[in-house]
């Protein structure tokens, strides 16, 4: 009798094990099987919902939040009205959305109700941080710096206890815009908005994004190297930190070539890319490749004038063939790389792929 990938899954979703000990059995298991010589190919695991019973409770759910946001008039409350009220009815509903989280995510396990509390706690988050800003301060950016700020702690507290990966996505864009709040605050100014994350601009913005984004990767890296196999939700928190870190990492350097309109700019833009699809398929992640060029085709819709479609229709092919042929370019790819820090704790490659 042997135990699969699944029953490892089944074991942690029950709390038999934890996901450090789930991770560490099979990565025993693999390296007494030489499971690189002999692996098949791993893809990058990926879920927003079990089943359609999911879908149903989400759908319940949305139009619950929705009666309580206009009963106790969030809309206007946002606004600056009776910020008192504000904060009280945010608590009120954090509150509420722990218990139905307790109920749908610690003892249903469910994953698509989870990202919808997240999403549900996260608006809360911000109307009671809305709420203190405008008992704290009239200035609009202090304001909105004490809201995000608010949403990223809050956040972090949902995720310290519920453990839903998604909600970590939320707490990274929090401290994106909590980050910017506090720059205007402190005298930077957004007089261009296109500006603000070219390099050779003015503010900290553009570089801000930088560091914010591989502050995100690093963070990123850390879950994935802790779950190489890709079987506890350390996996899943690496693949959300993915989505946000891609494109802030991307944004400054793509604008700011975009921006220069000159073929030695599109070619480094070029080279960029290559250099980021190759780091991708190195760490074996998907998410950060597509979120990353995604976000480079929509900012070349939105700065690019002129027919920017054969740029978008060479990204398209250069993705579609990475995804046919992703395994057997990683194998040979990992093959001839020297050994350097951290590549055994990375997912494990096949030999010989065809």
């Amino acid at each position: 009798m042997t135990l699969s990938k699944d029953d490892i899954r089944a074991s942690v979703a029950s709390g038999t094990i934890t996901e450090a000990q789930a991770a560490s059995i099979l990565a025993q298991s693999d390296a007494r099987r030489g499971v690189r010589e002999n692996l098949e190919g791993l893809d990058e695991p990926f879920e927003l919902f079990k089943g359609f019973n999911e879908i149903f409770i989400v759908v319940g759910l949305g139009i619950l939040f929705s009666g309580w946001f206009g009963v106790t008039g969030l809309a206007s409350l946002m606004g600056g009205q009776n910020s008192s009220s504000g904060t009280l009815f945010a608590v009120t509903a954090m509150g509420i959305i722990a218990l139905l989280a307790r109920y749908f995510t610690l003892k249903r396990r469910m994953v698509a109700p989870s990202i919808a509390l997240s999403l549900m706690f996260a608006t809360s988050a911000m109307q009671f941080g809305f709420g203190v800003g405008n008992i704290l301060s009239t200035q609009t950016p202090i304001v909105w710096a004490t809201a995000s700020c608010a949403v990223a702690l809050w956040m972090l507290l949902f995720w310290g206890i519920f453990r839903v990966p998604f909600a970590l996505l939320l707490v990274a864009l929090s401290v994106f815009a909590t980050t910017f709040c506090l720059t205007l605050v402190g005298g930077a100014s957004l007089s261009d908005a296109r500006q603000m994350f070219v390099l050779s601009g003015t503010g900290p913005f553009s570089l801000l994004t930088i560091a914010l984004g591989l502050i995100g990767l690093g963070i990123a890296l850390h879950f994935d190297m802790s779950d190489p196999h890709r079987v506890t939700r350390r996996a899943q928190n690496g693949f959300w930190m993915h989505i946000v870190a891609a494109p802030a990492i991307v944004n400054t350097i793509a604008i700011t070539l975009f921006q220069s309109d000159s073929p030695g700019a599109l070619l480094v833009l070029a080279l960029f890319l290559v250099g980021m699809s190759l780091f991708a398929v190195i760490i074996d992640r998907r998410s950060f490749l597509v979120a990353g060029i995604g976000y480079i085709v929509a900012l070349a819709f939105t700065l690019v004038e002129g027919n920017v479609f054969f740029v978008i229709i060479l990204l398209g092919a250069g993705l579609v063939f990475l995804g046919a042929k992703w395994e057997s370019i990683r194998c040979t790819l990992m093959s001839a790389l020297p050994n350097f820090p951290g590549k055994t704790r990375l997912p494990p490659y096949a030999k010989d792929l065809s």
